[in-house]
């Protein structure tokens, strides 16, 4: 699966890197959808990637939405918070398309007085909430915060990157606030500091970007070693703070990338299975099947 960074945006979008940007820290820029939505369909824009940059998006229309291993599909208004961590996908249902959508590094907020870390935010971790339908009046607030970062963009304001800092936080906020309550306020037990531990520890091993990258850590035992408790404890916490066992949740996430890798690219079986901690093809073959009721090479077609 190839990275999209964002040499490669502006080249497959045929825009121009905004004025005064390099003088930046990080890197910003935003665009109205319905401006790319006729070279998208020429250039084949926005392949299911993994992009080396951050993206919000705000889009009216009949959309699906690709995003990990699954598929959502949009009847109206959306917006997605989408992470350099896991790939996505935009796929039009119709033409009338609209909206707007911004995309940033990292560094970029760097300067923000609030010195925020984005992959510490809730919107932007594994397994959250990253896409919302929205109501008609939700859509026309998120577009307004578009529209001013967008004005704000070609003005000639001595400090309109810290405004724009400002509006992108706004947006992530008005995410966050749309979250659940259990993703934005944990348990701050030291069982669930064990078991949040644990699924950092987890997510650092994906995503898996070359055939000869290797999971380090497969069992159970593996990732109580590391985290310097006893297996049973692990297990006891996982099962009290997530309803789920251990190896329930390993399982879980290697399947998770297994679909990605086998619908996303084109590494054939033994190379999968070997990234995935497999030894033998067929030990792969035989978990992957009895998790999903699937072979790969079916699963694949």
């Amino acid at each position: 699966m190839e990275i999209t960074t964002l040499e490669d945006f502006y080249r497959q979008t045929a825009t121009l890197i905004p004025e005064g940007i390099n003088k930046e820290i990080g890197h910003f820029n935003v665009f109205k959808v319905a401006d790319l939505i006729a070279p998208s369909k020429k250039k084949g824009f926005m392949p299911y990637n993994r992009r080396a940059y951050y993206k919000i998006s705000i889009i009216s229309g009949r959309n699906k939405a690709e995003y990990a291993d699954k598929v959502v599909d949009i009847e109206k208004n959306a917006i997605l918070f989408a992470t350099p961590k896991i790939p996505y996908n935009w796929i039009p249902q119709d033409d009338l398309q609209s909206g707007f959508f911004c995309i940033f590094t990292s560094d970029f907020l760097v300067q923000a007085k609030s010195g925020v870390i984005l992959d510490d935010l809730p919107i932007f971790q594994p397994g959250g909430y990253p896409i919302f339908q929205l109501t008609d009046e939700a859509a026309h607030d998120i577009a307004s915060i578009f529209s001013k970062m967008y004005k704000e963009l070609s003005s000639d304001y001595v400090y309109k990157y810290d405004l724009i800092r400002n509006y992108v936080l706004e947006l992530i906020h008005y995410g966050q606030k749309l979250q659940p309550l259990t993703a934005l306020y944990p348990s701050h037990t030291a069982s669930a500091r064990v078991s949040s531990l644990f699924i950092e520890l987890l997510e650092r091993q994906f995503p898996i970007e070359s055939p000869h990258q290797k999971l380090n850590l497969r069992t159970a035992k593996d990732y109580a070693d590391r985290l310097a408790v006893h297996v049973n404890h692990l297990n006891k916490v996982l099962k009290e703070n997530t309803g789920k066992t251990t190896t329930d949740i390993i399982t879980g996430r290697i399947i998770q990338e297994a679909k990605i890798l086998l619908k996303q690219t084109d590494w054939n079986i033994s190379e999968i299975a070997y990234c995935l901690g497999f030894e033998q093809v067929s030990h792969f073959s035989n978990f992957f099947r009895k998790q999903t009721s699937f072979a790969p090479m079916s699963f694949r077609a």
